[in-house]
């Protein structure tokens, strides 16, 4: 049966989920319609610019992402945070980019005077606001929305899109982080749509590898890795780029039938931090959605999100114990 969606979101927990968006209709969201024959490749470009155009307006970041042939994985990271030092003209500003938003938030953006009475209504609808802007629902629903809507006005049709409810699984620890990144980024090698990391369109592993081959920064509209600082620690993944591309191409080569790859754990610094093994590693990097469902993370913090949550059981605690307890 379904869950409410707060049960498998609580930012006491973790900022990190990992969505999956999956399309019903025969029709694919991209690649080729074995039936037709109609090419639909050009719709990946639609939805890795609206994700990353959703990630200047939300207070939510971009970890990695994936677009497939017919559903879309993102890990995103919720900064509550920033949000809440947002003032009520950068909440409107940003979600006037998005939604019309009543006649008062717009009568306000004008410069227009609100009577007393105005006004309680509109803080009111501010502070509603501002919570969608964090809220990984109103997220998805935006990117989800919007993508529908181009695709069925190309089909020349109505109706459902994608599947009623995204999938959410709330990633607790940094082990659970970057296992999820890798195996989202990795997505085209399993499926066999891409040989190499850096050849795999509309992922974010191609954007990063692209901005660091040109020497450029690392791409703002993603959550930067900022190394392994000890003060003053920078908003950011806590682990080296170079380390962390190294190990996706390592464990690229693994999955892949034609290639013989095996993982150094003295060669990896990534798993020499997290405290795994490179069993354990290629499981998560290619299971990570059979042994997870609403969680994944060591089982102390399992057991935190499921009280929090208030679920009676969560799948997953037992590969909890074998996969992500480190060795």
């Amino acid at each position: 049966m379904p869950q409410p969606r707060k049960s498998q979101i609580s930012l006491i927990d973790t900022p990190y989920y990992h969505c999956v968006s999956r399309c019903v209709r025969q029709s694919y969201l991209c690649g080729t319609d074995k039936h037709s024959g109609q090419s639909y490749e050009h719709r990946r470009g639609w939805v890795e610019e609206r994700l990353l155009f959703l990630s200047t307006v939300f207070a939510i970041d971009i970890c990695a992402y994936a677009v497939m042939n017919n559903h879309t994985h993102v890990v995103l990271c919720v900064d509550k945070a920033l949000a809440d030092n947002w003032d009520n003209d950068e909440v409107l500003r940003r979600y006037h980019k998005l939604h019309r938003g009543t006649l008062l938030t717009q009568k306000f953006m004008n410069g227009d005077t609100l009577s007393q009475g105005e006004l309680i209504t509109f803080d009111e609808t501010v502070e509603t606001y501002r919570q969608r802007l964090y809220e990984i629902s109103w997220f998805m629903r935006d990117l989800n929305e919007h993508i529908a809507r181009e695709a069925n006005k190309e089909d020349g049709c109505t109706g459902r899109f994608w599947e009623g409810r995204f999938k959410s699984q709330a990633l607790l620890d940094e082990s659970a982080v970057l296992a999820c990144m890798a195996y989202v980024d990795l997505n085209p090698i399993r499926a066999k749509m891409e040989e190499t990391p850096e050849t795999s369109k509309h992922t974010s592993i191609k954007k990063r590898i692209h901005a660091a081959k040109n020497k450029q920064p690392q791409p703002r509209v993603l959550t930067p890795f900022v190394g392994n600082p000890r003060e003053n620690m920078p908003k950011g993944i806590p682990y080296s780029l170079k380390d962390y591309c190294e190990l996706v191409d390592t464990t690229g080569c693994c999955i892949r039938d034609d290639k013989a790859g095996h993982i150094d754990n003295t060669q990896s610094p990534i798993l020499e931090r997290l405290g795994l093994d490179s069993a354990q590693w290629l499981t998560l990097t290619t299971e990570f959605e059979k042994h997870f469902c609403y969680a994944a993370g060591a089982e102390q913090m399992m057991n935190a999100f499921k009280r929090h949550t208030h679920h009676q059981r969560l799948r997953g605690m037992t590969k909890a114990k074998v996969l992500l307890n480190r060795a």
